[in-house]
Order: C-alpha cells, then structure tokens, then sequence
C-alpha cells in the first residue's frame, strides 16, 4: 500500500511539473500543441506574460519568445545612387516582436536568427529604395534623416507580416568604395597641387615686378645720388678755384709757393717713388731759393 502511494505521489508530482512553466521578466510564451499556436476564440495566440501558468502535460509545449527591444547591426552594405554612383552605408535598426502568433509562424517557429536575416533583407531594400531615388549630394548634404524616417516607414509596413514593430532605422556611417576614395582623393589632390602650383607662379610673378620695380628704384636713386655728387663736386671745385684765385690775386708768390709745396707733397708721398728730372728746372726752384738763403 505504501508502495504504490509513493508511487502515486511520485506520479502527481510529475505530472505537476508538467503541467506548470514559468514566464520570465522580458519573456512572453506561446503554448504549442503539436506544434501548433493554441488560439482564443477569435483566433488569435494565446501569449502568457511573466509569471506561473498551467498547460496541459505531455500534450502541450512552451516556447518562450523575447519580448524586449532588440538591436539588430548588420554588415556595411552597398547601395547606388539615383546617378548610378556606389555607397557604402552602415546601419542598424531596433525591433521588437509586436504579434508573438506571427512572429512565430513566419520566422521557423519563433527563431531569431531567421528573423533577423528576413529582418535584414526588408531593410535592406527599404534603404536601397531610398538611396535610389537620391543623388550624393543629396544624402550627404542634408537629407539623410529623410531617408532614415522614409525607410523607417517602408520597414514598418513591410515587417509587419513577420509579427515585428521596427522602432528605429538609423544610417551610421556612409562611405565611398575604397577604389572611388582613391580616385577622389588622387583628383583632389591634383586639384590642389595646380592651385598650389598656381599659386607659386603668381608669387614669382609678384616678386619679379617688385624686384624689377626696386631695381628701377635704385637704380634712379643712385643716378639721382650720383648727380647730386657731381654737381656738390662741381660747385666745390669752383669754390676752390674761387678762393685759389682770389688767392693769387691777393700774393701770386706765396700762391705759387703753396702750389708747389703741395706738388712735392703728392710726388714724394711714396716711399718708392723715383722722380728723373733736372735737377735746374722749374719745379725745383723753391728748393734753390731755400738753399741760397742758408
């Protein structure tokens, strides 16, 4: 009797367990039997929240779904323009399931990695519709929150057969193919270097006018400076010959005298100076004179 009331016991507490689950924080659970979505009676799933639910044991299963927010980032992709030209765009989107019976209908039964892949394909081509419809300029130059809110609004339509609610779709990064970047960079490169190079050539060019125009300068002030020389010299000498004259007028010997005193200053200046003239001429003379009146 104890035997089989142990037995019994055992038994109840087995089918106890399997007849109860638990829905964790963040969770909702679909309850399957066999395999399919129990439903109310307008045909809808029945989802549990979190908490302890009963199920009917051996016939039914659970399968927990996360019900939170989900970030889903994908690989940098590319998409072309309405001028035909490349992008590279890197984006990410956030989602949460919104039906958990579609959800799990239309994804191989609630998995989230074929979710996200049927996800990723929809977004995908909302932003591809959207990049199409542009040019570069436009993108970049402003109207990338437009394509962020028009693609938001595609992916919210199109999702909602998976049973899932985009939140957000936002455009991280966009970048040229590296093979467009090089040719970019290469002719902007060339476009400086002949600016820089224009540049350099009007500098010379600058320099030489101001070089050619302070030669002129110099040379006119050095022309002016040298006639100014000459025409002080000229009235120098003619003061000079001015005061020799009234000089002369005055006592034509000590004139005379001085003359040639000045005359042997400059002939005998040199230490080897040779002067061959007669010792009797003219030049002479106050030496003469000198020595006669010893």
């Amino acid at each position: 009797m104890k035997k089989l009331l142990f037995i019994l016991v055992i038994l109840a507490v087995f089918l106890g367990y399997n007849s109860v689950f638990v829905v964790s924080e963040g969770q909702r659970g679909l309850v399957l039997r066999f395999q399919r979505v129990n439903t109310d009676a307008q045909g809808n799933a029945v989802v549990y929240g979190p908490g302890l639910h009963f199920k009917a044991p051996f016939v039914d299963s659970v399968r927990l779904l996360d019900a939170r927010l989900q970030s889903l980032e994908g690989e940098q992709d590319r998409f072309v323009t309405s001028e035909k030209k490349d992008l590279i765009v890197d984006s990410y989107v956030k989602w949460q399931i919104s039906d958990f019976g579609k959800f799990y209908d239309s994804t191989n039964r609630g998995n989230m990695a074929t979710a996200e892949s049927l996800l990723k394909n929809k977004i995908n081509n909302g932003l591809r519709s959207e990049f199409g419809t542009r040019t570069i300029t436009d993108i970049v130059s402003g109207e990338r929150s437009e394509v962020m809110a028009d693609a938001l609004k595609q992916v919210k339509d199109s999702s909602r057969e998976l049973g899932i609610d985009v939140v957000d779709v936002r455009v991280k990064q966009i970048n040229l193919p590296t093979e467009i970047s090089n040719s970019i960079y290469d002719r902007m490169r060339a476009e400086r270097n002949a600016v820089a190079k224009k540049h350099r050539s009007e500098g010379k060019e600058k320099a030489e006018v101001i070089r050619a125009d302070i030669d002129n300068k110099v040379t006119v002030l050095l022309a002016d400076a040298e006639r100014k020389a000459r025409t002080t010299r000229g009235d120098g000498d003619a003061v000079a010959a001015d005061i020799y004259a009234k000089a002369y007028d005055k006592d034509p010997e000590f004139f005379s005298f001085i003359r040639t005193l000045e005359a042997y200053k400059k002939s005998f200046n040199g230490g080897n100076d040779v002067l061959v003239l007669k010792p009797d001429g003219e030049f002479f003379r106050y030496m003469k004179d000198a020595d006669k009146k010893k």
